[in-house]
């Protein structure tokens, strides 16, 4: 038996909130595939669902999903599948979810797929119980079949950050992975400035003792660098008029 979603308040944040900001740089663009008409022309669109979803400014060709590409450029899906799709695909997998922990995946949707925080601890910690019963390709169906995300987006527009939080994007604030698989990374390298590390390095060096050996000189050929010949010819100035001695 599935655990029902626990009840959270949402709390007065800026993107519950009507904005009167004068449009600028800082403004997200909105991409709907209906001002699209071309296949060419929704690369664009394709691209800011990669940057939405993954938080980079480039994909390998290792992780494109090309099934799903060509099915939106063809119109066979709408954009909230292809949203869906690239949430659930294996390079998403490899690259997000397998690098942190519900929590931190709780608050990766949200801000990827409804293009908010989380309201409170209480939402983290609801939506996180829903991950650990219905895996992540639940708590994916249940943020985007959501009537949030039917109100801000519908089926053809890619998720954007609704209000900026100090006019600053999700992908600049919020990486990948966060700080704690940084630094476990980091623990298996040399940090500059580490005496200890410095130590081990040193330790590791394997050091070779310098063996002399006498060399007699008897034995050393010296080659003739003797010319046999002696230069022949007049010698002449490159500078017409310049003195040059002419013996």
């Amino acid at each position: 038996m599935a655990i029902p979603l626990l009840e959270y308040k949402p709390s007065s944040q800026n993107q519950r909130v009507s904005g009167y900001e004068i449009p600028n740089e800082d403004t997200p663009k909105i991409y709907c595939i209906e001002d699209y008409a071309k296949g060419g022309e929704i690369e664009e669109l394709i691209w800011a669902a990669y940057r939405q979803l993954f938080s980079e400014q480039v994909i390998l060709k290792f992780y494109r999903q090309s099934n799903l590409e060509s099915q939106v450029k063809n119109k066979a899906i709408t954009v909230r599948d292809l949203i869906r799709g690239l949430a659930k695909s294996e390079a998403f997998q490899s690259l997000v979810i397998q690098t942190n922990s519900n929590y931190r995946l709780v608050e990766l949707g949200l801000k990827r797929l409804l293009g908010r925080s989380p309201y409170s601890k209480d939402e983290e910690i609801a939506w996180s119980i829903k991950i650990a019963t219905d895996g992540w390709d639940g708590f994916v169906d249940a943020l985007l079949d959501s009537e949030e995300y039917q109100s801000c987006f519908g089926e053809n527009i890619v998720p954007y950050q609704r209000r900026r939080y100090k006019d600053r994007p999700f992908n600049l604030v919020t990486p990948r992975y966060a700080d704690y698989w940084r630094d476990k990374l980091e623990d298996s390298r040399y940090k500059p400035g580490s005496i200890s590390d410095f130590f081990k390095m040193a330790a590791s060096v394997n050091i070779r003792t310098v063996t002399y050996m006498l060399v007699n000189t008897a034995n050393i050929q010296i080659p003739d660098t003797t010319r046999e010949t002696k230069p022949e010819g007049i010698p002449l100035s490159i500078n017409p008029s310049g003195s040059f001695p002419i013996r």
